[in-house]
């Protein structure tokens, strides 16, 4: 039974790896069939087999099998193109990352208080009070930029080779989980309640002014109080269960058609997950936990601004209000932008452009061609988005803004 099922899961049909019902009938009976098809089917028909998957729970031993041949499908058996290279398990890295910080986050939740007066004082007695409590706060915080490096790299992979061409699902739900991402960044920023989290909550949140009675609706008043940190609490700890909803969508996707190579193109030559990939990727995990580990032991807040470690003082304004380095593009462009409701439209339009991405019809000549031109833009774009990142961290100051402007333009 054993060999047959092997065969059965890895046997390969025009490219595609795919799994067969006839064994399923034979041994397991219906609903095992119905789970090997989980693989290869279009969303609609997926979840319509997943309630049929799901009345077999009383059934013991074939829920059982159903479930086995489903992780071995995904995590043992999952065909993955010979050619790929280290990019292509980033995406992994980042997953753990995210799983990580949703544990430390839990943890961080039960002696939070999301008040004004107390959220910064629950902030110390985290660090001081708490056993290994300051180890969860700067795990957690230096979590978050190494979320978004994994991000930008993951992203900057994706353009480069071609993923929005290639699965176009796949590249749509990364956009989403790519700004739940931001929104719960720019949340936890908040939630310190320092000098940095409150002047930057207030800049952000007066950019929605255009729009009448929002920041009431949002804020729950004419300005940042505590209602706001409240709400932003509550979001901050639900939306990283919705983005991990996403990730299986994401995943899901991403598993129907199989990954992309470097080599851009559909082939035939691929090899299983396990043991291959799943090496690349536990050797990754093993030096990202490592750079984990002596970040938060010895860079401890490096990566965050030192006016955030003073208390939020209403009467005090910084002498440079800046975001966290992951923000620090999208804050260069409404630094650029003197007028408030057009550096809005260009802090959206900066990041949703990348759904036109996913648009064949607009972007198919641009890839048939593939020359070296092509490459270069992406090059290209990718040095502004570095340059933009230091720009962002200066001060508002004319020489500065006049580089913005130019790179805008690019």
């Amino acid at each position: 039974f054993s060999i047959y099922s092997y065969y059965l899961l890895v046997g390969q049909k025009s490219g595609h790896w795919f799994v067969g019902p006839t064994l399923g009938q034979c041994v397991a009976g219906h609903y095992v069939q119905h789970s090997f098809y989980l693989l290869g089917m279009k969303p609609k028909q997926f979840f319509y087999s997943l309630g049929h998957v799901a009345k077999c729970f009383t059934s013991g031993p074939v829920v059982q099998i159903s479930f086995i041949f489903l992780m071995k499908s995904h995590l043992h058996t999952y065909p993955c193109p010979l050619h790929i290279n280290f990019f292509w398990n980033i995406g992994f890295l980042l997953g753990i990352a995210i799983l990580l910080q949703i544990i430390t986050g839990i943890f961080l939740s039960l002696y939070y208080i999301s008040d004004i007066n107390s959220a910064y004082n629950s902030l110390f007695y985290i660090i001081r009070e708490v056993y290994y409590g300051w180890y969860l706060r700067y795990f957690h915080s230096n979590g978050a930029s190494f979320v978004f490096i994994f991000v930008f790299i993951h992203f900057g992979r994706g353009m480069f080779y071609g993923s929005y061409y290639y699965n176009t699902n796949t590249w749509l739900s990364g956009i989403v989980i790519f700004l739940l991402l931001m929104v719960i960044g720019f949340m936890g920023y908040v939630l310190p309640f320092g000098q940095m989290s409150f002047w930057g909550a207030t800049v952000i949140t007066n950019l929605l002014s255009p729009f009448s009675s929002l920041i009431e609706y949002i804020s729950g008043g004419y300005c940042f109080s505590n209602p706001t940190l409240k709400r932003f609490f509550i979001f901050h700890f639900i939306l990283p269960f919705v983005v991990c909803g996403f990730v299986f969508i994401h995943i899901f996707y991403l598993h129907l058609i199989s990954s992309n190579n470097p080599l851009s193109n559909t082939i035939n030559n691929k090899i299983p997950f396990f043991p291959f990939i799943f090496i690349k990727d536990l050797f990754g995990l093993i030096i990202v936990i490592s750079i984990y580990f002596l970040q938060t032991s010895y860079g401890i807040s490096s990566l965050s601004h030192p006016d955030n470690s003073l208390e939020a003082c209403i009467l005090i304004t910084p002498l440079h209000i800046v975001p966290e380095w992951y923000f620090l593009c999208q804050y260069a462009m409404l630094k650029a932008i003197p007028n408030k409701n057009a550096g809005f439209i260009i802090l959206l339009t900066s990041i949703l452009i990348f759904l036109i991405f996913s648009e064949n019809r607009n972007i198919i000549t641009l890839y048939i061609l593939n020359n070296n031109g092509f490459y270069i833009s992406i090059s290209l774009f990718f040095s502004i988005y570095i340059c933009f990142i230091w720009i962002g961290a200066q001060l508002p100051q004319e020489m500065f803004i006049s580089l913005s402007k130019s790179y805008k333009q690019w």
